[in-house]
C-alpha cells in the first residue's frame, strides 16, 4: 500500500464501509472492501489504534512472511483507505467489528466522515437467510431519509432489534446529517463458510448502481460461478440437502417471477449509461 494520504480535497467523495463478524455473513460485505482496495491500489489515510477497541483473544493478531522471508506481526484494526476511480474518489472503511468502546469507535469514524464531506455513505452487510444459492442473490437496500430513498429507489429502514456497527454508524451519520444508505445481501445459511464471491458480486453490482459509477468486478464473476458449481457438487452428494434446496428454489421462483422485458431494458440502459456507452455500442 502506498504512503499515507489525506482525506481532504477529494473528488466527489463517497464512503463505503463494512465490518467483519456479525454483520458479514460469508465475508460478503468485507469482500467488497477488499476487492475495491486491491482494484484501485487504495492508499491508507489512517488506521484505528487496535488496543482501544479489540479483544485479541477474539480477534487475534497474525504472523505473516514477506516474499523475502521476513516475518511480520499484523494486529487486527480498522483502516480508512482512499480508492481513486476515474471520476471520483471512494473512501473505504473496513476491519473487524470492535469488541469494546463502540461509541468512541463510531465517533472517530464520524469525525473522519465529516472531514471527507461525502456525497453519500454506503454501509454494506450480509445476513444468513434461506435464500437458495442457485438463484440471484437478494440485496435489500434502505436509506436514511425518505427523499434519499425516493431518489435512489430504496426504502426507509423500519428495522427494530439488535444491531451491529453498521447500524450504529448509520444512526450516527443521520445525527450529523450525512446521507446514508445500507445494502444487505442474503447469504444461504446452509453454505455459510466464507468466502461467498457470489454475494460479494451482488453487493458490488448494487453499489455500482447506487453510486452511478463503474466498478470493475475483476474476476468475481468467475469466482462466483466456480463457487456455485462447488456448492452444486456438494449438494448432489446428499439427497436431503438437494431436496431442501429444491424446495427453496420453488418457493423463491413462486414469490419472485422473472422480470418483464421493460425492467430488463431499464437495467441495460442504466448499465450502459454508467459506462458512457450508447445503446447498441459494440453490438453486431
Amino acid at each position: 500500500m502506498a504512503e499515507v494520504t489525506s482525506l481532504k480535497n477529494l473528488r466527489r467523495p463517497a464512503v463505503v464501509a463494512a465490518f467483519g463478524g456479525w454483520n458479514d455473513a460469508g465475508d460478503a460485505a468485507s469482500g467488497v472492501i477488499d476487492h475495491l482496495a486491491a482494484l484501485t491500489s487504495a492508499r491508507l489515510a489512517f488506521a484505528i489504534d487496535p488496543d482501544d477497541y479489540y479483544d485479541f483473544q477474539v480477534n487475534r493478531p497474525t504472523v505473516t512472511a514477506t516474499s523475502g522471508g521476513e516475518r511480520t506481526l499484523q494486529w487486527p484494526t480498522t483502516e480508512v483507505l482512499v480508492a481513486p476511480l476515474a471520476e471520483r474518489d471512494l473512501v473505504l472503511i473496513g476491519g473487524p467489528e470492535p469488541n469494546f468502546h463502540w461509541r468512541a469507535f463510531a465517533g472517530s469514524l464520524i469525525s473522519a466522515i465529516r472531514t471527507i464531506k461525502p456525497e453519500i455513505v454506503v454501509l454494506l452487510g450480509a445476513m444468513l437467510t434461506d435464500a437458495p444459492h442457485s438463484r440471484p442473490v437478494p440485496v435489500h437496500g434502505t436509506a436514511s431519509t425518505q427523499d434519499l430513498a425516493d431518489s435512489l429507489g430504496l426504502e426507509v429502514s423500519t428495522y427494530e432489534g439488535p444491531t451491529g456497527m453498521v447500524g450504529v454508524l448509520a444512526s450516527d451519520c443521520a445525527v450529523v446529517g450525512v446521507p446514508t444508505a445500507s445494502l444487505w445481501a442474503s447469504v444461504p445459511h446452509y453454505v455459510a463458510e466464507p468466502p461467498n464471491p457470489k454475494a460479494t458480486l451482488a453487493l458490488l453490482d448494487r453499489l455500482e448502481d447506487l453510486l452511478d459509477t463503474p466498478l470493475d468486478p475483476g474476476d468475481l464473476a468467475e469466482q462466483a460461478a466456480s463457487w456455485e458449481t462447488q456448492v452444486n457438487d456438494l449438494a448432489a452428494e446428499d439427497s436431503d440437502i438437494s431436496a431442501y434446496i429444491s424446495a427453496l428454489e420453488e418457493r423463491r421462483d413462486e414469490n419472485q417471477p422473472e422480470p418483464e422485458g421493460d425492467v430488463i431494458a431499464a437495467e441495460i440502459q442504466r448499465y450502459l449509461r454508467r459506462r458512457n456507452q450508447p445503446p447498441g455500442h459494440g453490438q453486431r
